[in-house]
């Protein structure tokens, strides 16, 4: 037995293909990947998921007044070191205030409930 067996070989590049540089790669300044979460793009976007699914949720209540609440709970969140759960605390903020000036159900439930909260 020697100790090649086993080993698979690998094609090593000749000097011609080594120094071509690659066609399919992003040209420099390009980024890789999305931007970060948090982002004020993030945010935007966050914003108006947000107030569009609180609107459906609750269409008594006017969309001016959904987004302003939503905009109110976001700036409450303007020192937040990590901004990855800031959408989602704010949707649960704005979610109990609707709750609580509305004192009815929100459409599409029927206990009150909305994706999986918990009854105190």
């Amino acid at each position: 037995m020697t100790v090649d067996e086993g080993i698979t070989r690998v094609a090593v590049p000749s000097s011609e293909t080594r120094d071509r540089a690659p066609q399919d790669l992003p040209e420099h300044g390009v980024p890789l990947r999305p931007a970060r979460p948090g982002s004020p793009q993030d945010e935007e976007l966050a914003v108006r998921d947000i107030v569009a699914r609180l609107a459906a949720t609750w269409p008594a209540v006017a969309e001016t007044t959904v987004e302003a609440l939503v905009a109110s709970a976001f700036k409450s969140f303007r020192e937040a070191k990590v901004r990855a759960y800031v959408p989602i605390l704010v949707e649960r903020r704005v979610r109990k205030v609707l709750g609580a000036l509305c004192r009815d159900t929100p459409s599409g439930t029927e206990d009150g409930r909305y994706d999986g909260e918990e009854r105190e």
